[in-house]
């Protein structure tokens, strides 16, 4: 072999071996670099995943909790606070990580005394990632906690709602679960109404970051109110109790309490069924009260005015049914005299000249006869008779046989002093103008005036005496109606109402006060009627809250408050 022949095959073989190294290089890389798209390819996949799927609930619930839902501040008409959050902290732990459950769960009971043992032992001996200790702890308890070092066991801030004021108020602000979720109320209508931070999802860390939401009620008058009606239910002996004061030119409600009631910070007492809103919840039969819707129908038709008198003697027949007065004249009667004296067979004379089916339409038109819309959540349908007739319209015409919400029948009174307009109660502040907005005509002025007159004329010469509060010019009327027990009238089982307006002569503020089952008295001769406790103890309100309230007392009579009353003659104006 030659020297050429030796270099050329010795060039060849390191040229083979050269290209094989590179083959092998390159395959090398190429699976490295497969190694490295099936890594990030993984990672995308994963990304992707917990985009498009959430995470579990339990994950999710903590990540939410992690900030915590922030509510709103509720405040009164004035400023003043009704209810906010507070942050406190709440313990959880990880189960998983828990080395010994039974030593965890023994250390957590000493100083945390009111857990179950044997529910915490359980739930610590879960291989869960997430489960709450105790909801809601005192600064102190959280300390003790901590000083425990065990492992797996942590703390969330959280917001707590709590309202300082008690119970007062309390079936208007509802209240907040311990999620800090509304549960009734204002509460639950923040809630509906996206008010609050999003889900907690961190848009807003406390109260301070959203604005708060202003009601109409006054926490003065409020606070007045339920004092008043805590004393009246318990001298009357009644069962329960409900009040409340509408500003009849915008619907606003400043007041409003029903008793028994209960306290937002520990609302464990709501869930008896005698905590209703009794306004808003209960129906009833409203009795005398709706005296003046009818009287206000009848003068509204045209059919009958200021001058017109019906035949109030001996009773009122009907098939084998007779309607009779309580305290009955045994005379005709004008239609102030049938308001004066509270005269069931004049009512339902009047309601029988306008007719069954104007006398439905009229009450549809007033509201009475669908379930009533506010902010509230909590609300209650009217019991109206399957089959009216003629009997039907008698008797709902002096209040029997026909059951709605008070705050019904006070939104309909409110339109009949307030000049005609009927508008929605509200819990939210409202001004006159954007009442205007809403506010129906459903009367005319006139009669709107001749309701104001006759009411007046009642609150110093009828039932209505024992509310007269000297200087405020006030009109009214009351109303007891007997409770429907297993199917019948009981006697001896009275739901009492008053209603009042001051002043009569230029309304502001309406004010309603019910009984349920008030007793009689030595001091009332054993009567048990609406005069008696409900008339009382509205007398006693207004006296209270109209100076809170700035309605200014009236010295002197008012010239000519009622300038149509006295062109027409009206009866008691000669």
């Amino acid at each position: 072999m030659t020297w050429r022949s030796f270099f050329r095959a010795a060039r060849t073989m390191i040229g083979d071996m050269f290209r094989m190294r590179a083959d092998k290089a390159n395959g090398r890389i190429m699976l490295v670099g497969a190694g490295f798209v099936f890594i990030f390819g993984a990672v995308i996949v994963r990304l992707a995943t917990f985009a498009i799927m959430p995470p579990p609930v339990s994950e999710r619930y903590v990540a939410g909790n992690t900030v915590g839902v922030a509510r709103p501040d509720i405040v009164d008409r004035n400023g003043l606070l009704l209810a906010t959050d507070i942050k406190t902290y709440s313990a959880f732990a990880e189960p998983r990580n828990i080395l010994d459950a039974d030593e965890a769960t023994e250390l957590l009971t000493a100083v945390l005394p009111d857990l179950n043992a044997r529910e915490l032992r359980e739930k610590l001996s879960t291989k869960k990632g997430f489960v709450w200790i105790k909801r809601e702890m005192t600064p102190k308890q959280r300390a003790e906690v901590h000083r425990l070092g065990i492992p797996g066991v942590g703390f969330l801030p959280e917001n707590k709602r709590v309202y300082p004021n008690g119970p007062v108020g309390a079936h208007i602000l509802g209240f907040a679960n311990v999620d800090n979720q509304g549960i009734a109320g204002i509460e639950k209508y923040i809630d509906n109404q996206g008010l609050k931070d999003l889900a907690g999802l961190g848009f807003a860390n406390s109260a301070a970051d959203l604005k708060p939401v202003k009601l109409s009620l006054d926490l003065r008058a409020t606070h007045a109110v339920r004092d008043e009606l805590v004393k009246g239910m318990a001298h009357f002996k009644a069962k329960a109790a409900a009040a409340m004061i509408m500003d009849v030119n915008t619907g606003e409600v400043i007041a409003l309490t029903s008793l028994p009631d209960y306290d937002p910070n520990n609302p464990v007492d709501a869930l008896e069924k005698d905590r209703i809103n009794r306004m808003m919840v209960g129906v009833y039969e409203m009795g005398s009260t709706f005296k003046a819707l009818t009287t206000a129908m009848a003068l509204d038709s045209g059919k009958v005015n200021i001058n017109s008198s019906f035949d109030a003697r001996g009773g009122l027949h009907y098939g084998r049914f007779t309607i009779r007065d309580y305290h009955g004249t045994n005379r005709v009667l004008t239609v102030p005299e049938i308001f004066l004296h509270s005269s069931n067979i004049g009512t339902a004379r009047m309601a029988l000249a306008i007719g069954v089916e104007g006398h439905k339409a009229f009450l549809r038109k007033m509201g009475q006869l669908t379930r009533m819309q506010t902010e509230l959540p909590e609300s209650a349908a009217p019991i109206v008779p399957a089959r009216w007739g003629e009997l039907n319209t008698m008797t709902i015409a002096f209040g029997h046989g026909l059951a709605v919400a008070p705050i019904q029948a006070t939104a309909a009174v409110a339109a009949l002093v307030n000049g005609g307009k009927l508008m929605a109660p509200t819990f939210l502040k409202r001004t006159e103008e954007e009442a205007a907005n809403v506010g129906k005509q459903v009367v005319s002025p006139q009669t709107s005036e001749a309701m104001r007159y006759i009411m007046r004329l009642n609150g110093y010469k009828g039932s209505a005496r024992k509310s007269l509060v000297q200087g405020y010019y006030v009109g009214g009327k009351t109303g007891t109606a007997e409770k429907v027990i297993g199917g019948r009238y009981a006697r001896n089982r009275l739901f009492t109402t008053f209603m009042s307006v001051a002043p009569a002569n230029k309304p502001k503020y309406l004010f309603l006060t019910i009984y349920d089952e008030p007793q009689g008295l030595p001091e009332t001769y054993g009567y048990a009627t609406a005069a008696w406790n409900s008339g009382v103890t509205t007398g006693k309100i207004i006296a209270r809250v109209a100076p809170l309230l700035g309605l200014p007392p009236i010295f002197e009579e008012p010239r000519n408050p009622f300038p149509n009353m006295v062109r027409l003659g009206a009866w008691g104006t000669r």
